[in-house]
């Protein structure tokens, strides 16, 4: 009994110190990234500008993401054309703070100038789309985390799987959906809820 007394009194203390520091105006420590945040990721990546980018960059935004390659004949067209009506069901308002993301599983032949002419012929060439490509190790432990399967089954085609993954503004897994030309809209409400 006087172990939970003690415990009551310290969580007291504590409650009533946190309530004196936002009474008085002290600003509290920002948030830290919760480790379910992609943001945790060390990967330097390259863009469809050659331009190097970190994952952590992106904070405040909401991301839409899927794993594909160019030269792919096969799933990453339709892909592609999920992702573009994704982006176009969302609402004007909204699109502000959302960035579409193409990552390539296959980083040497997607090299950025290759990725910035597939961009322009798939009219993805806008400040929203976002093509990266980053080292082997760092494509395995995004695909990972994303729960995405990839594997080379010739050398120019690979066996992939087809989910577009939704992350909130710090980075974490929100939504995702598997398939080829499915219905898009919890994939389109879950963006329109998490934009502001």
């Amino acid at each position: 009994m006087k172990k939970l007394s003690l415990l009551i009194i310290g969580f007291a203390i504590l409650f009533s110190s946190c309530n004196n520091e936002k009474k008085q105006g002290i600003a509290s420590t920002p948030t830290e990234i919760s480790e379910l945040s992609i943001y945790n990721l060390p990967s330097v990546w390259t863009s469809q500008d050659n331009e190097l980018t970190e994952l952590k960059d992106l904070k405040g935004n909401v991301l839409v993401m899927v794993m594909i390659y160019t030269s792919c004949q096969v799933a990453c067209p339709r892909l592609v054309a999920d992702m573009r009506d994704i982006e176009k069901k969302v609402s004007k308002e909204k699109k502000k703070n959302v960035k579409y993301l193409l990552v390539s599983i296959d980083p040497e032949t997607d090299t950025p100038e290759r990725l910035k002419e597939f961009a322009i012929e798939n009219q993805m060439d806008s400040d929203q789309w976002l093509f990266l490509r980053g080292s082997e190790s760092d494509t395995r432990e995004f695909a990972a985390v994303l729960a995405v399967n990839y594997k080379q089954i010739s050398p120019i085609d690979f066996s992939h799987s087809n989910i577009i993954s939704v992350f909130n503004q710090e980075g974490e897994l929100v939504h995702q959906k598997e398939g080829l030309g499915v219905n898009n809209s919890e994939t389109v409400n879950a963006i329109m809820n998490l934009a502001k």
